[in-house]
């Protein structure tokens, strides 16, 4: 199996894997979770008469949350639902200079039940040894009115992370954003146009891999790794890149964006070449260029949420050709996805209810290991009232592994899968303020290209906290 193959299959699988271990270790993070959201909710209150257990008030004009992410595919929670109130004098003394700071922690672990692990050195996808991962993302945004820069930011974030098995991760230990936004213009309540320059980690921006849309709770199930294996930046990797969206008429939307590509062996060979993260052009990186049409219509009382994209993405930067092994320019991954809300629970709310999805997206087979991605999806946001911040989701999803790369591995007298597809089913949690606990379970048909391992049903907990 090639390098790239290890390192974005290992990407493809980032949840759901465990046996015994990973039973207590799922254990744990939930009564862990329980007992610090627990303390952090009761300090809340004593100290912060605005609870972020009680209701919120009409948000201002200008609020903290203008601080927050914004203009990606993915939101991150409000600060309200944080270990730190919002109200705090930390929060607040920060905000009155325009500045915010922000720290997201993440642990899990995960594990194969159907058989037993095999030795460190001998494993081919996440969860056939156990698999352990954990983050720490420090964030600091601060507004540019300062610089008379209005609807502006200064966005800067680093990343520790450490995976157990390094294909699966990298482990790194750099920048992860650092960027200017501005934004021009109103169209229907948006900025007309939106503007991101500088150091960006481009799956927050562009195809729409989260489910249901949020960090906190959309992680779950697998997800394509195409956009990664032509060279798109993905956590915990960032690039130099310039994007643009502009919000057209009747809830449509374009999107563009000029990037550094991502090494073509891959997030660790990515790693060993830039350490840092600050690099802006190592040598054979060439442009990723990205294109993206869209329609997004947010859920009203009267009208359901939809979410139609289409996108393109180019890479100039030369790829081993699988059936002559010269580099070859030309790389390129299309991709088309829809969601539309079937069901609405809540007129109060009416973001809550029942979503269906599909996604497809396809690339050359001579120059990936991974050519085409089928994806089916079903999920619910708030599938209990008491549990308005939970999400339900099953996810299925099915992908063609190249002809080239494993008529070759065969030629060799090696094994190898064909395909491989999976069916997950996973529940989020909102623990508690700030905290987000994730279980499911995944069963996987072919679950790496060589060898021909069996399928597995693998198992995973996992603990996002943000203060």
């Amino acid at each position: 199996m090639s390098n790239i193959a290890k390192a974005d299959f290992g990407q493809r699988f980032p949840w759901f894997r465990c046996r015994v271990r990973g039973l207590f270790a799922t254990g744990f993070l939930f009564a862990a979770a329980l007992v610090l959201g627990v303390a952090a909710s009761a300090q809340s209150v004593q100290d912060d008469p605005a609870s972020p257990d009680l209701p919120a008030p009409t948000p201002p004009a200008h609020s903290i949350d203008d601080l927050n992410l914004v203009a990606g595919d993915a939101s991150m929670p409000s600060f309200a639902d944080s270990i730190v109130p919002v109200n705090s004098r930390f929060r607040q003394s920060m905000y009155r200079h325009g500045m915010t700071l922000r720290l997201i922690t993440q642990q899990q672990y995960s594990q194969n039940t159907l058989a037993a692990p095999v030795p460190p050195d001998e494993q081919t996808y996440i969860g056939q040894y156990p698999f352990e991962d954990a983050m720490l993302q420090p964030i600091f945004v601060a507004d540019l009115r300062q610089l008379h820069l209005h609807r502006a930011q200064l966005y800067v974030g680093g990343v520790w992370n450490w995976v157990s098995w390094n294909p699966a991760g990298p482990k790194s230990f750099q920048l992860w954003d650092l960027y200017a936004y501005k934004a021009w213009g109103h169209a229907g309540g948006n900025p007309r146009v939106q503007m991101k320059a500088g150091y960006v980690s481009l799956n927050l921006e562009f195809v729409g891999l989260f489910v249901g849309g949020s960090t906190a709770t959309g992680g779950q199930g697998v997800y394509a790794v195409l956009p990664y294996e032509i060279g798109m930046s993905y956590f915990p990797l960032t690039a130099p890149a310039a994007l643009l969206r502009m919000q057209g008429p009747s809830h449509t939307y374009l999107k563009a964006a000029a990037q550094r590509s991502i090494d073509p062996g891959g997030g660790p060979e990515e790693v060993a070449r830039n350490a840092t993260g600050f690099r802006f052009i190592p040598h054979g990186d060439k442009l990723v260029a990205i294109g993206e049409a869209g329609y997004l219509r947010n859920a009203a009382k009267d009208a359901h949420e939809a979410w139609l994209r289409m996108g393109y993405i180019h890479n100039s930067t030369a790829y081993r050709n699988l059936l002559t092994g010269q580099p070859q320019t030309g790389n390129y991954c299309a991709y088309a996805l829809m969601d539309y809300q079937f069901q609405r629970s809540s007129e109060e709310h009416p973001d809550h209810g029942v979503y269906a999805g599909a996604s497809f997206m396809t690339v050359p087979d001579a120059l990936n290991s991974y050519s085409r991605y089928y994806e089916a999806r079903a999920y619910k946001e708030a599938p209990f009232e008491r549990r308005p911040s939970d999400l339900f989701a099953f996810v299925a999803s099915h992908t063609s592994y190249s002809r080239l790369e494993t008529n070759n591995l065969m030629a060799q007298g090696k094994t190898a899968w064909r395909s491989g597809s999976t069916f997950t089913a996973s529940y989020a949690m909102h623990a508690s303020a700030g905290n987000f606990l994730a279980v499911g379970v995944t069963y996987l048909a072919g679950p790496a290209i060589t060898p021909r391992v069996p399928n597995a049903l693998t198992v995973l907990g996992s603990w996002t906290t943000y203060f």
